[in-house]
Formats: C-alpha cells, sequence, structure tokens
C-alpha cells in the first residue's frame, strides 16, 4: 500500500491528485473512496491507497482503495 499527501483536490468535479513520498503525482476519483468521505478531505492530508493503471490510458495510474491515514 503507497501512502502520500492531497496536493490538489476539486470538490466539484469529484476528483484531486496525491503527491507519493517518491514525488509521483498520482490521480484518484470520488469512487476510490468509501461512500461520503471526498467531501470531508482537504489538502494536505494524508493518504493510504492502491496504485492501479488507469483502465483508459495503461500508461498513466491511479489512486485505488484510498483511505484516510491515521
Amino acid at each position: 500500500m503507497a501512502t502520500g499527501k492531497i496536493t490538489r483536490l476539486v470538490k466539484d468535479r469529484g476528483f484531486g491528485f496525491i503527491q507519493t513520498g517518491d514525488n509521483q503525482e498520482v490521480f484518484f476519483h470520488t469512487t476510490s473512496l468509501p461512500a461520503g468521505q471526498f467531501d470531508e478531505l482537504r489538502e494536505g492530508q494524508n493518504l493510504e491507497f492502491d496504485v492501479e493503471p488507469d483502465p483508459r490510458d495503461p500508461r498513466r495510474s491511479r489512486a485505488a482503495n484510498v483511505r484516510v491515514a491515521d
């Protein structure tokens, strides 16, 4: 499981970006979190997540199974 911080949230469109420890930026969508948690997120918050290929473009990665880090 990877970890990182939220660098940007686009709440009205339901997505954001996470910066990993190795300075990669990973896209995440509201559907990658448990129901209702996306609205509680804030920039700078630490997250844990899995990285998987983006089905629309396998050359890119996206976050899955996102959760707030303790």
